[in-house]
């Protein structure tokens, strides 16, 4: 199992930086393996981000921003709402506030 975070890393927006930060921040303290794939220099996993968020779960510009996690190909989100947790073997992970 493979938990994957699609981030930009050269995004000017603070509000993504902050989710990003967050996020990470987040998988890190929860000692959860994570991979990080940038979407700002990686067109394919811009494109593989974007096509893979479920459609109810895109906002309303139906352009999914990062921060984005997938646990292998299955999708666990990150929305506009904030942080929604993958279920992970072994570790007790809750629904974060934002």
């Amino acid at each position: 199992m493979v938990i994957k975070v699609y981030l930009a890393s050269s995004s000017g927006s603070t509000a993504i930086k902050k989710k990003q930060q967050d996020v990470v921040g987040f998988l890190e303290a929860l000692k959860i393996d994570y991979s990080q794939l940038d979407i700002a220099s990686n067109e394919e996993n811009r494109q593989w981000m974007r096509e893979n968020v479920p459609g109810e779960m895109k906002p309303t510009s139906g352009i999914p921003l990062p921060p984005q996690i997938f646990n292998e190909q299955m999708y666990c989100g990150v929305d506009e709402n904030g942080l929604k947790v993958p279920k992970v073997p072994g570790k007790a992970l809750v629904r974060s506030a934002s």
